[in-house]
Parts: C-alpha cells; sequence; structure tokens
C-alpha cells in the first residue's frame, strides 16, 4: 500500500507533525475573530498563494462554518485586489529606476 505524503511526512517527522497540527488547531479556534471569519481568511490567502490544497480544505471548512458562496466569492476578491494591489505599488519602484536610467541602454 502507498502511503499518502502526509502518512510519509508523519513517519518521518512525527514530532513536527504532532505540533503543526495541534497549531493549526490551535490558529482556527474561535478567539477574536470567529470560525467563519478565519476560514474566509484562510480561503483568501490560499488564492493568493495559489495552494490548490489549501483552497480544497479552506472552502469546504469555511462552508461548515456557515459562510455562504458570496462571501467565499468577496474574500477571494478582496485576495485579488490585494494581490494585484502589490503591482501597482510596485509601479513607483519602476518608475523612479525609468527616471534613473540613462537612455543609452
Amino acid at each position: 500500500m502507498t502511503q499518502t505524503a502526509g502518512q510519509k511526512r508523519k513517519a518521518l517527522t512525527p514530532d513536527a507533525e504532532q505540533a503543526w497540527r495541534a497549531f493549526s488547531k490551535t490558529v482556527f479556534t474561535a478567539g477574536e475573530l470567529d470560525v467563519k471569519t478565519k476560514q474566509l481568511i484562510a480561503v483568501a490567502v490560499a488564492h493568493v498563494t495559489q495552494c490548490p490544497h489549501c483552497i480544497d480544505g479552506h472552502v469546504p471548512a469555511a462552508k461548515r462554518a456557515g459562510a455562504t458562496p458570496g462571501q467565499v466569492m468577496e474574500a477571494i476578491w478582496v485576495a485579488a485586489e490585494m494581490r494585484a494591489g502589490g503591482a501597482v505599488a510596485h509601479s513607483q519602484r519602476a518608475l523612479e529606476i525609468y527616471a534613473d536610467t540613462s537612455g543609452g541602454e
């Protein structure tokens, strides 16, 4: 029987795997932010980091926490705007470098 990546990871580094799972459980427990909000943040970050496994896990978790399809999409749109915003913000650097570059290149 072939082991999954998770099973291999656990077999090779059981203490780190256990610590990771405990950390994840703690992070996604309700606190100042409720579980739905935390899962919507995770959905947004999963799209920014382009992690399909994170999307696969956090979209259903957001749904279980009560998120609507509209809330999931709004979180994704916020992520898209923030990701695109980085390119716009860096345009300042491009314009500064352009202005400082001699025309002979």
